[in-house]
């Protein structure tokens, strides 16, 4: 495998007509650069998608109310219903496998009025009222201070945590935030903590731009009394809360005496739905990215195979030497089979080489440029390279495999009468 003897008669065969041997090399040499290129903007595009969920926890379901669509025991349809506390204490006594459950309520928003005053700066922020366990379903950076606890919702502390999108509009620079006062919507907070989530794209900025306080202390500061605005529900890690949430739905439209098929009087989203929806794309299109690579390869591999049968023709005589001097079939069929891996390795080694140096200039051009929506760092990992790798070696073999039989059916004497 390693003589010397062999690899310089390898190399003064592919270098004996340099023109046919570049050109026979670049069909391979484009099919795996195409094959690295779709893997690394697939995975650009799972990776921006993924960062836009954040540390979200993705086994979650969200759920509010909305108009009962049917009449049931008395109760006309068309009508509204709210959420309490007694729908979360139903829940979580009659559904099991549940991990979090964190009512919420929410005033105002970015797009809505001015809500928030310090001193002479106001705001239009998103104010939640929350129990601390929604930090686990929508998990946040502390940057200084601390989260709501328990202490705070049973004492009903007039306590809040900004993010540092409230601090920057609110504060000058520099300024210490712990300690000091917010008014939100004419009801002061004392301000315990700033928090920084890890998002990008679509509402990223604004996510930076909210403020948590106790959801005991939200209810009697803005008389929403045991009222619940919506619901974040996470199940236990092995138990989907797809497979889980049609419980929870039986549950509320019985405390609310809602019909058993009203499939739009609760509003919800699920989020392990979703995502597991774009993991199923993203599984999709790397098939497809692998497919058209492999396509465009396999027509670079037809060129290798067509020039090493050009090849063995030309070389007739010389095979016939051989095998006069007592060379196998097996050495002549090794010796063009090597020559057909060796020349479909070395093209595409330099399609993964370029491959990689093209993914690196757009990386630094996103660096440069900023963030983009839903495209993150497009990159190939290492089993990607492997794969490559292998399916380099197995296509020099399919490429050298009919010269090769060609090679070892010449009969010696033919093969020097040919010549």
């Amino acid at each position: 495998m390693f003589n010397k003897d062999r690899w310089n008669e390898i190399l003064e065969v592919l270098t004996s007509n340099w023109v046919r041997t570049v050109l026979t090399a670049f069909g391979v040499f484009w099919g795996i650069f195409i094959l690295i290129l779709l893997l690394a903007a697939g995975k650009g595009l799972e990776n921006g998608i993924k960062q836009d969920f954040g540390d979200i926890a993705t086994n979650t379901m969200f759920m509010w109310t909305q108009t009962v669509t049917k009449s049931y025991e008395g109760m006309s349809k068309g009508r509204r219903y709210s959420y309490d506390l007694d729908d979360v204490s139903a829940i979580r006594e009659k559904v099991p496998n549940l991990r979090f459950i964190s009512p919420r309520n929410q005033l105002g928003g970015f797009r809505g009025a001015n809500n928030v005053v310090r001193g002479l700066n106001v705001g239009a922020f998103n104010v939640y009222g929350d129990f601390p366990e929604i930090i686990n379903q929508d998990p946040m950076n502390i940057t200084s201070g601390r989260f709501i606890n328990y202490a705070d919702i049973n004492e009903k502390r007039k306590v809040a945590i900004i993010g540092e999108g409230v601090r920057s509009s609110l504060y000058a620079k520099g300024e210490e935030v712990i300690g000091t006062y917010i008014k939100i919507q004419d009801v002061n907070f004392m301000v315990i903590g700033t928090y920084k989530k890890k998002t990008s794209g679509g509402d990223g900025e604004e996510d930076q731009k909210q403020i948590y306080i106790p959801f005991t202390s939200f209810s009697q500061a803005f008389n929403r009394g045991n009222k619940v605005g919506w619901m974040a529900i996470t199940a236990n890690d092995g138990t989907p809360i797809t497979a889980i949430k049609q419980q929870i739905f039986d549950v509320v439209k019985k405390n609310h005496k809602i019909h058993p098929e009203d499939n739009r009087a609760v509003g919800h989203f699920d989020l392990f739905e979703q995502y597991n929806r774009i993991e199923t794309l993203f599984i999709a299109l790397k098939v497809i990215a692998y497919f058209v690579g492999i396509l465009v390869l396999l027509s670079g591999i037809i060129g290798v195979s067509n020039i090493m049968l050009i090849v063995v023709k030309e070389r007739t005589k010389e095979i016939g030497i051989r095998r006069a001097l007592g060379a196998t079939p097996s050495n002549i069929r090794g010796q063009i089979l090597t020559e057909s891996v060796f020349l479909t390795i070395i093209s595409g080694m330099a399609g993964i080489v370029f491959g990689a140096f093209f993914i690196y200039i757009i990386n630094y051009v996103i660096e440069l440029s900023g963030p983009i929506d839903m495209f993150a760092n497009p990159s190939v990992n290492l089993g990607v390279i492997t794969i490559a790798l292998t399916i380099l070696i197995l296509s020099g073999l399919m490429a050298g495999f009919i010269p090769a039989q060609n090679a070892i059916k010449l009969k010696p004497v033919d093969a020097l009468r040919n010549e």
